[in-house]
């Protein structure tokens, strides 16, 4: 049986947003159990993947733009590889949960603490973030819609 996971890993995929990686970063590191911020630039233009560097995270690039399901499975393989590598010389480490994040949150990166609980609780495998609909948003992705339905 695999323990619960303590800590977490923050996997962000990220293409030219240089003007809000660092305060996404930053809000990131900040929340309940995250221990590991992974960005991954995802054929960026801009100053994305030194930015988000020096904001604390580690930073895995494409060199070319794969898209946003393969950034996020090029993070998460990342997180175990770094898993893997603390495993060695004796243990299995408690594994990490992953949180997916968006690049552009900035601040608002910390209204996520919520949907960590539950899932270090062992209360829930998975939990997704609705976020509200305003007026100059343009709505969300597949995941924002399912969350909603």
């Amino acid at each position: 049986m695999t323990p619960l996971p303590t800590r977490v890993a923050v996997v962000i995929p990220a293409k030219d947003e240089a003007d809000r990686i660092g305060a996404t970063v930053a809000a990131c590191l900040g929340l309940p159990g995250v221990d590991l911020v992974v960005v991954v630039d995802d054929g960026s233009s801009d100053r994305t993947a030194e930015l988000a560097e020096a904001a604390g995270a580690a930073v895995v690039r494409h060199h070319t733009n794969a898209g946003k399901a393969a950034a996020l499975a090029t993070g998460a393989g990342w997180v175990s590889a770094i898993e893997a590598s603390e495993g060695v010389g004796g243990g299995t480490p408690t594994p990490r949960a992953l949180l997916f994040v968006d690049a552009d949150l900035g601040p608002s990166a910390t209204a996520l603490a919520p949907v960590i609980a539950p899932v270090l609780a062992g209360a829930a495998d998975l939990t997704v973030a609705v976020i509200p609909r305003t007026h100059s948003s343009k709505g969300g992705g597949r995941a924002v819609r399912l969350a909603q339905k």
